[in-house]
This record gives C-alpha cells, sequence and structure tokens, in this order.
C-alpha cells in the first residue's frame, strides 16, 4: 500500500487501516496528505483483499484541517483557486473517499475540524470516544464551507442542525456528536481504534459483492424518488447475485449452524 510517511498504512486481515500521522499539527492536512489520501483510496479499491477501510489520525487528533502553517496572505494571487479547476483538491478528496465503492470509517480520536471534519463525513460511519471534537471552522477563516461538508453535514444531522454548526463554528464534543447522529458509536478513549477495527472486520466478513451493492444503493437512493430506488434496489439484488458462490455459503453456513466464509466470488 501507500509508502507516504505521512499516511501510514496497515493491514489487519481484509480491513485497511490509514493513519494521518502528522502529530505535530493535528494531522494538517499538508501537500503530501492531500495526495495521499485518493491515492489510498484508489489502491484500496483496486486491492481485491481490502474490504473495509479505517481513517484515524496519530496522536491526539484526528485532522485539524488544512495546514495554515506556510499560507501566504489570502490576498496573493497564488492562493487563490485555480477557475479552471472545479473541484479542487478538497473535491477530489471528498470523492475519493466517498466513492469508494468499500465501507469506510472515521475513527475520530480527536479534533476533527474544518477539512479534517468533511474528511470523517465523507466516510459511511464515524466512531469516537470522549476525545473526539468537530468544529466546522469555515466561516472563523472567512470562508464559506467546501471539502463536501455543505453536502455531507445535511445529510448526517439534518439541514437546521447543520446551519447551527456552520454558522457558529462551535466546539460539539464526543457525548453531542453521538447524540445527534454525528457519531454513530461512542467507544472508551483508550481502546477506540481497535473498536473501530473489530466493526470494521465485522462488516469485512460479509460477502464483498453484497457490501458493495448494500453501498451503492444507499448512495444512490438517497437522492432519488421511491419508484426509482425501488428500481435500483432491484438492480443491486442482481449484481450482489453474481456472486454464486458467496450465494451458496449463505445458504450452507445457516444450514450448518457455522459462521460463514464468503470470498467474493
Amino acid at each position: 500500500m501507500t509508502t507516504d510517511t505521512s499516511l501510514h498504512s496497515e493491514r489487519r486481515d481484509h480491513v485497511l487501516v490509514l493513519t494521518l500521522d502528522r502529530p505535530d499539527r493535528l494531522n494538517a492536512l499538508d501537500a503530501s496528505l492531500r495526495e495521499g489520501i485518493p491515492a489510498a483510496m484508489a489502491e484500496a479499491q483496486d486491492d481485491p483483499e481490502v474490504r473495509a477501510v479505517v481513517i484515524t489520525g496519530a496522536g491526539r487528533g484526528f485532522c485539524s484541517g488544512v495546514d495554515l502553517s506556510g499560507a501566504r496572505p489570502a490576498t496573493n494571487p497564488e492562493t487563490v483557486a485555480d477557475p479552471l479547476d472545479e473541484l479542487g483538491w478538497v473535491g477530489r478528496q471528498a470523492l475519493a473517499v466517498h466513492g469508494l465503492e468499500k465501507p469506510t470509517i472515521a475513527a475520530v480520536n480527536g479534533v476533527a475540524a474544518g477539512a479534517g471534519m468533511s474528511l470523517a463525513l465523507a466516510c459511511d460511519l464515524r466512531v469516537g470516544s470522549s476525545a473526539s471534537r468537530f468544529r466546522t471552522v469555515f466561516l472563523e477563516r472567512n470562508l464559506s464551507p467546501d471539502s463536501g461538508m455543505s453536502w455531507f453535514l445535511p445529510r448526517i444531522v439534518g439541514s437546521s442542525r447543520a446551519a447551527d454548526l456552520i454558522f457558529t463554528s462551535r466546539d460539539v464534543d464526543g457525548e453531542e456528536a453521538y447524540r445527534i447522529g454525528l457519531l454513530d458509536r461512542l467507544f472508551p478513549v483508550e481502546s477506540l481504534l481497535d473498536e473501530a477495527v473489530a466493526l470494521a472486520s465485522q462488516i469485512a466478513a460479509l460477502p464483498p459483492l453484497a457490501m458493495r451493492s448494500a453501498k451503492r444503493v444507499l448512495q444512490h437512493n438517497a437522492e432519488v424518488g421511491l419508484e426509482d430506488a425501488l428500481r435500483y434496489e432491484m438492480a443491486g439484488l442482481s449484481y450482489a447475485r453474481r456472486a454464486r458462490n458467496d450465494a451458496v455459503e449463505a445458504m450452507a453456513s445457516f444450514r450448518e449452524k457455522r459462521p460463514p466464509r464468503f470470498t467474493g466470488t
């Protein structure tokens, strides 16, 4: 997998753990991470042995957003986004994480702010602890939301709550994040990553092709009416049934009262 020194990768059976590894900067997104995260998603997509991905941060932060330590003043033309680049690196990062056809889990071990919060939002699931902290940040920097936040956040917590978090840029701790749906599971601080990997392993043990279909159906049907959603569900069923060996194994393991062993074939 990726050899980027700012992005550490580790395989735990069928789970890929990606750790943003700039703890001295609370894992702020520098040029190396901006390139490394989409590249790691592409590698995970192409690796049949990877069935789920966990993203976390080293040290006491998940990701504090864009690294501004070397930024020039905003009046400098070099800092203005290329008008011909309609997505920017933040958009490509959001698409890379959200578009991965395998389940993703953000293990939010500390602060997730700005584009770092958006990185967590782009994942399918978010788990955290009492040490987790979210902050939208953008308005504090005289910016409006980017990196997918304006799309992800309302879908996760609702439109008015998203407006509250963006307009006030207030801190949201782990307990509140769990209460409002920003976090799907709340674990002890000391076992967060192990719990996240255990959850990912539970997901990875299920049929890979059916899991890919389930993720596609969930994402597609969030944006369409019921009739279109029902049609897409049927298409998803047909896609999942292409894994004939897993279909046989599902029935055999049920009859034999044993854990299934799915291969994706």
